[in-house]
């Protein structure tokens, strides 16, 4: 028999309370458990190890309440090895705080299942875990404090966090989200009053210049009826309609007084109406604001963890620090940037921390250090920095990554500059990385970035110096609602810009346009700066668009990622603030749009994205290069591949999802079958397995770098093998990607392949 409703209800909603609650306690043991890492002596690791077995415990109670008993067995044994830990009965070393750290993976992959969501880090392996849990429970390695007894230290906490703590409660977050969109609902609403109290101010001003026009012919409009009254009994018809009309214009001026006196009021009523209205929708938009506005370190706390299990990957060392987290973001911008700063940080472990013995070399400290800074740099706007000590950017190896992905010709490229090279990472399919590995080398990663920074309305920036490190910089809103717009017309048609990136406003005359190097300029404060017509970038008729019989220009100029370009519109209408609205899941990204506003007037309006409209500016005035279009639409469409793998099933696999994609595909059961092929048949790729008979993938690889004729085939290994020891050595064999079958994706696979042919 099945629960009743109202009980399943409740439990579905006790299991959601529970979530949040445990990612709480997980992200504070990972962090302790890190702070023990990086504390070595016993007398400092004291509190640290009482602190994180009251998140265990803390942990465990709560998993039992909601019956989750895999969570709470885990918890249990992480509870008892730190119980002994304090009673000095074992030492947490390396090997055991690295089984601790599974353990709190392994409860984060059970959370994820109560979602019902696929977890990331592959198949569970609780039962393994737990006798390796038991096995530090036996371990009898106690220690000593220095020269002090096997007692426990007594722990003083500061007389701060003896006072009763400020009173909290839980709200879940997706009913601030629905209150917050409901406050800001109220914004339009708001201006709409203003809009209709201007209104009525125009009209008042109407009815005062019909006065001022009445008392200018009233005099005349007396005249003629005391004229009519001296000779009233000589009367014709005439004159009785001159009075009739003399009578109205009489009754007409006490109307039209009445009717100022009352639109005087009503005025200025709807004007205090109006600032009542628009002071509590501020308060009240600007309170709620802050319900949703949550510290950066919200965000950065699982990325000592990130950090560590990287560098364990890579036999790498490097310490993670934080720098203004307690700075506060909306959670939304939060959301949005969690990905690119991962992916950014990861990027500093994989691309910028040498090994320890090549740091060693180069005479620095054998622990990297990876910095994420938050700024504020004004009141609705802060700036991210992920940086780190490593081995900088080779201008030299992007510009071989561009040449290669084929952006520019080879010649082309040695013009370009190493800060101008430096600007290619962003674009897709630019990669140093020697190899594709599952972490990196794909080119996708910082385009991803600057996608998703953009996309908010932010830029970013790079700095690097060789040898010394490199810093990403990302400059972001502090929050998504509403922002300061100017509001411009174009044609017939309206538009804001944020007002961030409008560095001022200007009109020149039509002859002051000039070009140079085929491009348009304009002389503003000494300087050329381009210039284009916004109604072309944004591909609108010309029909309508400027005022052919002015002599002046009007222009918006706007200054983003290092590049000022005046931009000609037919009108600035002025400056207002408008509440952002997104253009929902159908539009998600609209190439020179950001989103759109309501105005006063219930007007919708598009926001023009500022970044967007600097680079479609670029592409307008450079000449198009349809080269390379030429080379790949004359290129044969279909390429032929070779599959390597001695399991029959890994063979099948493999041929079904290259054919199902249009390749041409043969098999061979091992390297050496392979390379046989392979001199007598030419083959696009070749994909390989490494672990197989006779000659195995890394050999493969070998002979295939060694020969003359195949040199310059791509090899691409798809294996089991996913150590670092591993990827090193594809590396060292001269294989152009290296995919583990354990995070294998077939879309993965076929971007790779993608590349290479």
């Amino acid at each position: 028999m099945g629960m009743p409703e109202p009980d399943r209800e409740f439990q579905q909603r006790l299991l959601t309370t529970f979530r949040g609650e445990a990612e709480e306690h997980v992200r504070a043991i990972s962090g302790g458990l890190i702070d023990l890492e990086n504390t070595p002596g016993a007398q400092e690791r004291a509190p640290i190890v009482e602190k994180v077995f009251r998140e265990a415990h803390s942990l465990k109670g709560a998993a039992r309440a909601v019956n989750l008993k895999e969570i709470e067995t885990i918890c249990q044994s992480t509870e008892g090895i730190l119980a002994q830990a304090k009673r000095r009965e074992i030492a947490l070393t390396a090997d055991a705080l690295d089984v601790l750290h599974h353990a709190m993976d392994e409860i984060e992959r059970l959370l994820m299942a109560t979602r019902g969501e696929r977890p990331e880090q592959g198949p569970s392996n609780g039962a393994n875990l737990l006798s390796r849990l038991e096995a530090i429970s036996r371990a009898s390695a106690a220690v000593e404090l220095s020269g002090q007894p096997d007692v426990e230290v007594a722990l003083r906490w500061p007389e701060a966090e003896k006072k009763v703590a400020e009173e909290t409660v839980r709200i879940p977050v997706d009913q601030l989200d629905r209150l917050l969109l409901q406050v800001e609902e109220l914004v339009p609403a708001s201006m709409g009053a203003a809009h209709r109290s201007a209104a009525l101010r125009e009209l008042a001003r109407e009815v005062s210049l019909w006065k001022r026009e009445w008392a200018k012919v009233q005099f005349v409009a007396r005249f003629l009826q005391q004229s009519i009254d001296r000779d009233g009994g000589t009367l014709d018809k005439r004159v009785f309609e001159t009075r009739r009309l003399l009578d109205f214009l009489e009754w007409n001026d006490e109307f039209v007084m009445r009717f100022g006196t009352r639109l005087n009021g009503l005025s200025r009523s709807a004007e205090r109406d109006t600032r009542s209205l628009s002071s509590m929708v501020d308060s009240l938009l600007r309170d709620t604001k802050l319900l949703l506005l949550r510290p950066f370190s919200s965000l950065t706390e699982a990325f000592p963890k990130l950090v560590r299990d990287l560098c364990r990957q890579q036999g790498k060392e490097a310490s993670l620090s934080v720098r203004g987290a307690d700075v506060e973001i909306d959670r939304r911008i939060l959301q949005e940037i969690k990905d690119p700063l991962i992916h950014l940080v990861r990027n500093c472990i994989d691309h910028g921390i040498e090994k320890p013995e090549e740091r060693a070399h180069a005479n620095k400290a054998p622990r990297g250090a990876v910095t994420i800074a938050i700024d504020q740099k004004s009141a609705n706007r802060v700036e991210i920095a992920v940086s780190d000590d490593g081995a900088g950017i080779d201008p030299q190896r992007v510009r071989d990554a561009v040449v290669k992905s084929g952006l520019v010709s080879a010649e082309s490229a040695l013009a370009i500059g190493d800060s101008e090279v430096l600007a290619f990472i962003f674009q897709s399919g630019v990669s140093t990385s020697p190899i594709v590995t599952d972490i990196s080398g794909r080119g996708l990663g910082m385009a991803i970035v600057r996608e998703k920074v953009e996309r908010l309305g932010g830029e970013v920036t790079l700095d690097t110096r060789l040898g010394v490190g490199t810093t990403f910089r990302l400059l972001l809103p502090l929050t998504v609602s509403t922002i300061r717009g100017l509001l411009i017309r174009v044609g017939e048609r309206s538009f804001i810009i944020p007002v961030t990136f409008v560095e001022r406003v200007a009109s020149s005359k039509r002859d002051s346009i000039q070009t140079v190097e085929n491009r348009a300029t304009v002389l503003l404060g000494g300087q050329a700066v381009s210039f284009v017509r916004l109604h072309e970038v944004l591909g609108l008729p010309a029909d309508g668009a400027g005022d052919k019989g002015s002599t002046s220009l009007s222009m918006v100029v706007l200054a983003a990622s290092e590049r000022r370009i005046a931009f000609q519109v037919d009108e600035v209408v002025g400056e207002q603030e408008v509440l952002v609205k997104s253009l929902g899941p159908q539009l998600v990204r609209v190439r020179n749009v950001g989103g759109a506003a309501v105005l006063g007037t219930g007007m919708v309006v598009p926001i023009l994205n500022a970044v967007d409209l600097m680079k479609s500016a670029v592409k307008t005035v450079s000449p198009p290069a349809p080269v390379r279009e030429v080379e790949e639409s004359t290129a044969p469409q279909r390429r032929s591949i070779l599959v390597v793998d001695d399991s029959i099933t890994a063979r099948t696999l493999l041929k079904s999802i290259l054919e199902a994609a249009g390749y041409l595909v043969r098999t061979a059961v091992d390297g050496a079958e392979a390379f046989a092929t392979l001199r007598e048949t030419e083959f696009d790729v070749v994909v390989s397995d490494v672990d197989m008979p006779r000659l195995n993938g890394f050999d493969l690889t070998a002979r295939i770098r060694a020969d003359r004729i195949l040199a310059d085939l791509p090899v691409i290994l798809v294996t089991a093998l996913e150590s670092r020891q591993d990827r090193e050595r594809g590396i060292d064999v001269g294989a152009n990607a290296y995919i583990v079958k354990s995070s294998f994706e077939q879309s993965n696979l076929l971007d790779v392949v993608r590349r290479y042919v």
